[in-house]
């Protein structure tokens, strides 16, 4: 994401204008535009004409709309964004007050407005929001998935991309193998048939260059995981060895990067099985994905040992940062960016004022998860909020939270 204009007050009021590049940049801007903020983007809008005899006629008009956010709707598999709201600028096609859904598209800028209410209707760019923005701007152009990663079966494969933030199914690869049968070779030349059309997607997924100059420039090759049950991930390892020993050298600079691991299935479900392969948690070791999963490693071992020094659910988290246990010396709040995407403005301000409370009073670190990550999947079963302490707590027998 591009940041092309920014406008942000002191008092947490302002508008941005940024410019997504990336697919994963949708998911951004989802996190950011909440229900009362102000957008404006570019529209196709179908205009019904009557004429004076009567007729009708209609065109798709394109048109510049603001529109104050009623609701979001995400899809993470095509990393669409669709945003519905009421029209607050009059054009000649439009009146204030009617509602259209604007469609946010790659390479099309698009201003988000935030309002600071003096009475506390609306949060402005409140720290969280600050910290989303930094997450979503990539000033230096240099961000990619961290890994890519292919769960398999006989004549299944899903590709898919771990980025920064959440993982992505690219593509799926669904062909029809025949059975092995003795004395027959149409298995091993289905078999085949499958790991070429395999290879050629992720190849063109990756956008990797198979030219034998294309590694001069040095630019490193993203870990590739290859997960099957039985042989089949083994197998298209081989295929890919083959290929680049006989007639496609380029291939070379790929190997390196592939790591061959066991899953219960080919299909993504059993992708959390296969990031907490040993062999992939080493490869991995230096990625945002590895220490959030780490940091959760961490607090489920302190729960498991019941050394007291680790808490989980709203009303837990918040008596242990009132008791100071969530501060310098250790202590880590670990929150999933779900509660920030709450539409009751009292219940984002309670999350962002224990956030700002840890990270400048208390001087402890704040982690937010994403809950499109495995880690941040692992911290929703825990209610979505959990603290590492600097000293063990006696916890309160504090009453069920209804919320």
């Amino acid at each position: 994401m591009r940041c092309i204009k920014n406008k942000i007050e002191h008092n947490g009021s302002g508008a941005v204008t940024l410019c997504p590049d990336e697919p994963e940049d949708m998911w951004h801007a989802y996190n950011l535009i909440r229900p009362g903020d102000i957008l404006r983007a570019s529209a196709i809008r179908r205009v019904t004409t009557v004429q004076d005899t009567g007729s009708t006629s209609s065109a798709r008009v394109h048109l510049n709309l603001v529109i104050r956010v009623k609701n979001l709707d995400f899809d993470p598999q095509s990393s669409q964004l669709h945003v519905s709201g009421q029209i607050i600028n009059e054009t000649q096609h439009t009146k204030i007050g009617q509602f259209h859904t604007l469609d946010l598209e790659l390479n099309r800028n698009f201003t988000l407005e935030k309002e600071a209410g003096a009475n506390g209707e609306g949060v402005g760019w409140d720290s969280i929001a600050i910290e989303s923005l930094k997450d979503a701007v990539d000033e230096g152009g240099k961000r990619r998935a961290e890994a890519i990663a292919v769960v398999m079966q006989e004549g299944l494969a899903h590709i898919c991309f771990i980025g920064q933030f959440q993982t992505i199914m690219k593509q799926k690869i669904e062909m029809s193998v025949p059975r092995k049968r003795q004395g027959g070779g149409d298995h091993d030349k289905g078999m085949n048939k499958f790991y070429k059309t395999t290879l050629e997607t992720l190849l063109r997924q990756m956008e990797f260059n198979t030219s034998v100059t294309s590694g001069a420039n040095n630019e490193a090759v993203r870990p590739v995981l290859l997960a099957s049950p039985g042989f089949v991930a083994a197998g298209f390892h081989k295929y890919i060895q083959s290929e680049a020993s006989t007639t496609t050298p380029g291939l070379r600079r790929l190997l390196p990067s592939v790591v061959v691991v066991h899953s219960a299935s080919g299909y993504t479900n059993s992708l959390s099985e296969v990031l907490q392969s040993p062999a992939v948690k080493t490869l991995l070791a230096d990625t945002k994905y590895a220490r959030e999963t780490k940091l959760m490693d961490d607090f489920l071992e302190q729960l498991r040992k019941e050394t007291n020094k680790a808490t989980y659910g709203p009303r837990e988290v918040e008596s242990a940062v009132d008791q100071g246990a969530v501060g310098r010396g250790g202590g880590v709040l670990i929150v999933s960016n779900r509660l920030f995407r709450s539409q009751d403005i009292a219940e984002r301000k309670r999350w962002v004022s224990l956030v700002d409370r840890v990270r400048d009073v208390e001087g402890g670190d704040v982690r937010i998860l994403s809950s499109d990550h495995e880690s941040g999947k692992r911290l929703e079963g825990l209610g979505g909020i959990a603290a590492l302490l600097t000293f063990p707590i006696i916890e309160e027998d504090l009453d069920s939270d209804a919320e």
